[in-house]
């Protein structure tokens, strides 16, 4: 797998390795990858921008879970993920499985423009494939800010009340070993966890910590990334939901309530 210094890709190879699966962790810097050698993963050198380093690293390959690139610029983005692609083909890989966003099927613009296009050549490339859409990860909204929320004893909202639908690292990390160890009789799952908005995190945080939190809802925008996922919610762009992930998982994705806890536990 790619990326696999990564947190969601430590998770992933961690739950390969536990199923006794032979792990192959290709990254970027293998000097940071030490954790991973002593975990029993064979650690492989390969870089998006490098198709030799790639050819090489997915070779004998029967699966590969390819990590979308971290890169913001839509046309590299795509260029690294088309190489990689590539390489997964000439290598031979088995079956190719790639983290996508949710509505990257049917969206060529905007935040899934690079996965549309990557899931475009995947298709036509002609290797079996299996398309994992991701949501946003949980802790983008639920983190240590929400310890001063508590402490004020006020949450403010600028979603406008509209649904989020997002899901831990640790439980996509799940689905993927699952799906990655088990039958593919899809080829494409979009997870999300269960719904949740901002009045039900109020509630959650009251009676998880013991202390009065209130919603309140804010109307003046924020700057910097916090603002533009406001503004995503607010249009109402998290509300998409299935019941893929539980599927996979089979239970249900952890809870607003348990990840709560383990934000307010640390």
């Amino acid at each position: 797998m790619t990326a696999a210094t990564g947190q969601y890709g430590r998770l992933v190879v961690e739950g390969l390795l536990a199923r006794g699966a032979r792990v192959a962790a290709v990254v970027r810097s293998p000097e940071r990858a030490a954790g991973l050698a002593a975990s029993g993963a064979e650690v492989r050198y390969g870089d998006y921008d490098d198709a030799d380093s790639l050819r090489a690293a997915f070779a004998g390959a029967e699966r590969l879970l390819l990590v979308s690139s971290p890169e913001l610029e839509t046309g590299r983005r795509v260029a690294q993920h088309v190489t990689a692609v590539d390489a997964a083909r000439a290598a031979g890989v088995g079956l190719l499985a790639y983290t996508s966003f949710l509505g990257a099927g049917t969206r060529p613009e905007g935040v899934t423009a690079a996965h549309h296009a990557t899931e475009r050549h995947i298709e036509a490339s002609g290797l079996p494939h299996l398309l994992l859409r991701h949501p946003y990860y949980s802790d983008a909204f639920l983190h240590a800010g929400l310890r001063e929320a508590v402490a004020a004893g006020v949450l403010e909202d600028g979603t406008g009340g509209r649904g989020l639908n997002t899901a831990s690292r640790a439980d996509l990390a799940e689905a993927a070993v699952r799906v990655l160890t088990g039958q593919q009789g899809r080829k494409s799952y979009d997870l999300t966890g269960e719904p949740w908005t901002y009045r039900d995190l109020a509630e959650t945080l009251t009676r998880v910590s013991g202390a009065t939190v209130a919603y309140a809802e804010r109307t003046a925008p924020v700057p910097g990334p916090a603002g533009w996922l406001d503004a995503q919610v607010r249009a109402g762009a998290l509300e998409h939901w299935t019941d893929d992930l539980a599927t996979l998982l089979g239970r249900r994705p952890t809870s607003l309530e348990e990840a709560v806890r383990a934000v307010l536990a640390k």
